[in-house]
């Protein structure tokens, strides 16, 4: 199994590196067609399902990317003369410290294993970076659907003239959520 996972990233690489090329361009045309006369009268809400979108699409290129790029340190170190330990390692750390070194896919990373049984982070910027950025657009985007969810229970609830704020003067019909 683990032979076959560089070549599963290699197939996803291909499409990510396309989407991180074409995903500004979309968002320019996006911004463009926003900014510019003679939008939808939905526009808001289309805005919205598109950000989601956008926002998830960018976590997915990322996460995808930076997985590529693990499972091509994975597949140099082990494989090769003068492959073990890997040379982020060496690069990171005195080569008698050094044991091994494990890739992680959740959260993304590459360790080197030191002598005393700890880990340490082969780029430890590179990979705080890139993992923030992968959960900080998956938040985005599941905000974004929270935010459409909350709109259209919130035209619902106008639609029907119910009230949009229950209080102690309005309390909640019995088949509305309180």
């Amino acid at each position: 199994m683990e032979e076959l996972l560089p070549l599963v990233f290699v197939l996803l690489l291909f499409p990510a590196v396309v989407g991180a090329f074409a995903w500004p361009v979309v968002l320019l045309v996006k911004i463009l067609a926003v900014v510019l006369p003679g939008r939808r009268p939905d526009w808001r809400y289309d805005l919205l399902r598109w950000g989601a979108w956008m926002a998830a699409a960018a976590a997915l290129i990322l996460y995808l990317l930076g997985a590529a790029d693990v499972a091509f340190s994975v597949n140099e170190s082990s494989h090769g003369a003068d492959s073990t330990p890997a040379q982020e390692c060496r690069d990171a750390y005195p080569l008698d410290r050094l044991r091994g070194q494990e890739g992680s896919y959740l959260p993304l990373g590459f360790d080197c294993l030191l002598d005393d049984g700890s880990t340490g982070s082969s780029s430890p910027g590179y990979f705080f970076w890139l993992n923030t950025l992968i959960a900080v657009f998956a938040l985005t985007s599941v905000g974004l659907v929270i935010t459409m969810g909350a709109i259209t229970e919130h035209r619902a609830r106008a639609a029907q003239g119910k009230p949009l704020v229950t209080t102690a003067d309005n309390p909640p019909d019995s088949d509305t959520c309180s």
